[in-house]
């Protein structure tokens, strides 16, 4: 999957924008403030329908604007013959997305697919960035995790999107009865239970599908971290979730209804589950330096580039904002090897030191013949 070109009106920074990208690794390179992780962020929309840092529709919008527009040209390929893909005849098919935003209602539109709600969208184009913000994944609490995992896993099957939306529209409403008992000093037993069962149904659909998901993930991660520290360090993570704890989880789910009564809110649940971040079996918040960490970071989201492409069969657009912050040098030229060769496909990499990455491309050209394409882009300041 390629994104051909970009065209942006009124979002963020920029009044008016179009660019052509290249087939391989494209640099964004200018100084703070010229708009690179904004232009990152849009092709993010382009992919989510809404901001990687959490911003609301309307606050993409350039100041003193009523509407933003990002359309998107991509290039998708399609197997005739999913039988044998080493062999098969490749289609390929230009897809053009329009996402925009006007008087706070947000739409997306594509010429190839009619949606009913925007969800249906998620994971068609699929999308992994980093950023320097992502280190908030070891220093905060289990919430960020789990964002982490569920987004990984919703563009690789809508069905575990819809059935997560489900959950927390029913953990949502079920919240709200809680309150509702203890402000009115009542509770009825039959209207709690119809929540209950269709959380637990749903619930137990969504551990055994991260369950899974992990089990394919792990590994890949562990690889991608021995290549970036150069096998010096050993590292893991532990999924942790209550359904793991006893064969009936639906009997811990019926225990803590006095405590959920007295919380007003449900204690147990998909929605507690977490990842622990492990260096050398010990735990990586903890013990492991900002460089580690970081490059634990960069492990996980190069792993989730891996395993969407593998489960998917599409190789997603890999976005890398700033990512060359508390790395040494040679984790710095290690990375950027991963990602120049070919299998990485569309790669979107910003940096505020335009000198510093054209020295380690001229570097990586030199030691390696086989290289993905190189594209570069200067962005001036815009105000």
């Amino acid at each position: 999957m390629l994104l051909e070109k970009i065209h942006l009106i009124n979002f963020k920074n920029y009044e008016l924008l179009e660019m052509t990208f290249g087939n391989g690794l494209n640099c964004i390179l200018g100084n703070n403030g010229s708009g690179k992780t904004n232009l990152l962020d849009a092709i993010y929309c382009l992919a989510f329908t809404k901001s990687y840092f959490g911003l609301t529709d309307t606050q993409n919008i350039r100041h003193s604007e009523n509407f933003l527009v990002v359309n998107g040209s991509f290039k998708k390929e399609y197997y005739l013959d999913n039988d044998d893909l080493d062999n098969n005849l490749v289609e390929f098919q230009t897809e053009n997305i329009a996402f925009g935003v006007r008087e706070g209602k947000k739409t997306i539109k594509s010429s190839v697919n009619n949606y009913q709600k925007p969800s249906q969208h998620i994971g068609l184009y699929p999308v992994v960035m980093l950023t320097p913000y992502d280190t908030d994944l070891v220093r905060e609490g289990s919430e960020e995790r789990r964002k982490f995992l569920d987004g990984i896993i919703s563009q690789i099957s809508n069905e575990y999107l819809q059935n997560l939306l489900k959950y927390n529209h029913l953990l949502k409403e079920r919240n709200i009865t809680l309150k509702r008992f203890a402000e009115k000093n009542t509770f009825d037993a039959i209207l709690l239970e119809s929540f209950d069962e269709r959380l637990l149904e749903k619930g137990k659909l969504i551990f055994e599908e991260r369950k899974r998901f992990l089990s394919v993930f792990l590994p890949i991660f562990q690889e991608f971290y021995q290549i970036l520290s150069e096998n010096n360090e050993i590292v893991s993570l532990d999924y942790q979730t209550q359904y793991l704890q006893t064969e009936n989880f639906e009997s811990i789910f019926k225990k803590n209804l006095q405590k959920d009564r007295l919380l007003m809110r449900t204690s147990a649940g998909i929605h507690k589950d977490d990842l622990e971040f492990l260096l050398e079996k010990r735990s990586l918040r903890k013990f492991g330096s900002q460089g580690q960490q970081k490059t634990y970071v960069i492990a996980l989201k190069l792993a989730a580039f891996a395993t969407i492409k593998q489960e998917k069969n599409i190789c997603p657009l890999l976005l890398l904002d700033d990512i060359f912050d508390k790395l040494d040098a040679k984790r710095m030229q290690k990375l950027l090897q991963i990602v120049s060769f070919a299998p990485f496909g569309q790669v979107f990499l910003t940096d505020a030191n335009p000198e510093r990455t054209k020295a380690l491309l001229k570097e990586i050209k030199q030691e390696t013949k086989q290289e993905n394409e190189i594209s570069t882009f200067i962005l001036e300041k815009i105000i």
